[in-house]
């Protein structure tokens, strides 16, 4: 059986709340669980101790016994400390584009013209 920790959601339209869960990977995502982990309210402050409440102890024994967690709920985990930082890197996405690169060159002699100027 494979196990994930994930989100279900509750609440009603437009007002989302979601239950962390362990769940069979292969069950609907608000459908069957076999343990739920601890609450995410979305809605509340990012500051709040209410946003995310979990079960630290059980969601450990879960990691423990093969569980999975899904991206949203790893990041969580890291955010709580329970979980190491994973490296993210997308070096491509931090790079200036090619106008930007030209602007700032175009600045940089600019800057340079008036420094000599001077």
């Amino acid at each position: 059986m494979a196990m994930k920790i994930r989100l279900a959601r509750g609440g009603s339209k437009k007002r989302p709340f979601y239950r962390i869960v362990a769940a069979d990977s292969r069950m609907p995502r608000d459908g069957r669980f076999i343990e739920k982990l601890g609450t995410y309210n979305p809605l509340l402050p990012k500051d709040s101790e209410e946003r995310v409440k979990m079960d630290v102890e059980r969601i450990q024994y879960w990691v423990s016994q093969g569980a999975q967690p899904t991206d949203r709920v790893a990041r969580m985990l890291e955010a709580a400390g329970v979980r190491e930082k994973a490296d993210r890197s997308n070096p491509k996405k931090g790079t200036p584009g090619k106008k930007a690169v030209a602007r700032a060159e175009e600045k940089a002699a600019k800057a340079a013209d008036a420094a000599n100027a001077e």
